[in-house]
């Protein structure tokens, strides 16, 4: 008897035919097969666990030659176990060594730090060396100069006494004072005659190399002749004065005169000895700082 094939048939068949031939799979798999793929997308796990995908990949692939051979899904899930679990290995092993390469990379970054920070040390102690030296030879050269100074305040000073001897300058209560007498004016009784001069340019010395002082030039008289004559007098002589020093280059501002005519005598004006003694010209040399202390 002929078999007829119907429609419905050869459906069944066909798809019987389709299932023999597709492989089994299971959820153990897929997600095993999810996990390699995973893994071996991660370019660390290439370079960190090379050697333990290697053993996964062959796993892996037991795992599917079983399934491609339709063996039992039993057989299939336990390759597909020992794949997942070598996957798992992979994956720890490079969460290892990643961790070991980060600590590695802070390690290297604080050791970085740490020179750093010992670099700025030693910076800053070669700035404080230099800067201890550069002090040192800053006090050095101070010393040395103020010993420098002190030599030459000591020099100018002997230099002002050798040249206050010269003078005759006597210390009183109003400072050094040098003292013209009567024989140092011309007949005239007011210029300045050749020895007078010889006073002045000695006095002109001292105040060239003592800029800082001043003078103060006093004029007196005798007793003989009018109040008014003795006092214009003892002015003009100390006029006299004043200009010679003016003369000899001596600034005005640092020259100044008083005539007292018969005031203050030295001596009493009983006798022409003593009438000349009052005959003066007493010129008072300020401080170091420029003051005089004039008659009261």
């Amino acid at each position: 008897m002929k078999k007829i094939i119907t429609p419905t048939l050869l459906a069944i068949a066909v798809l019987l035919s389709a299932c023999a031939t597709t492989p089994r799979s299971t959820g153990l798999l897929d997600q095993t097969r999810s996990d390699f793929a995973i893994a071996r997308n991660n370019p660390d796990v290439e370079r960190f666990a090379p050697l333990e995908m290697q053993q996964a990949s062959t796993a892996m692939s037991q795992a599917n030659d079983a399934a491609n051979k339709d063996e039992s899904a039993e057989n299939i899930n336990k390759l597909a176990y020992i794949a997942k679990a070598k996957i798992g290995v992979a994956n720890e092993v490079t969460k290892q060594k990643l961790a070991q390469a980060e600590i590695a990379k802070t390690a290297k970054q604080r050791d970085g730090m740490i020179l750093d920070q010992r670099t700025l040390e030693a910076d800053k102690a070669k700035q404080d060396a230099l800067q201890a030296q550069m002090t040192a030879q800053a006090a050095l050269a101070n010393a040395a100069d103020s010993q420098r100074k002190t030599a030459d305040a000591q020099a100018q000073a002997a230099l002002l006494q050798e040249q206050l001897a010269a003078l005759a300058a006597k210390q009183t209560d109003r400072g050094l004072v040098i003292t013209m007498g009567d024989v140092l004016f011309g007949t005239n009784l007011s210029n300045l005659n050749s020895n007078g001069m010889t006073t002045a340019h000695k006095l002109a010395d001292v105040l060239s190399q003592n800029p800082q002082r001043r003078v103060l030039i006093e004029g007196y008289t005798d007793s003989t002749g009018t109040a008014d004559y003795n006092q214009e007098l003892s002015e003009r002589r100390a006029q006299s004065v004043r200009g010679a020093l003016l003369e000899l280059g001596i600034a005005p501002d640092r020259v100044a005169i008083r005539g007292y005519g018969k005031n203050f005598p030295v001596a009493s004006n009983d006798n022409a000895s003593n009438r000349q003694l009052n005959r003066r010209v007493e010129i008072v040399l300020s401080d170091a700082d420029g003051k005089i202390i004039a008659r009261q």
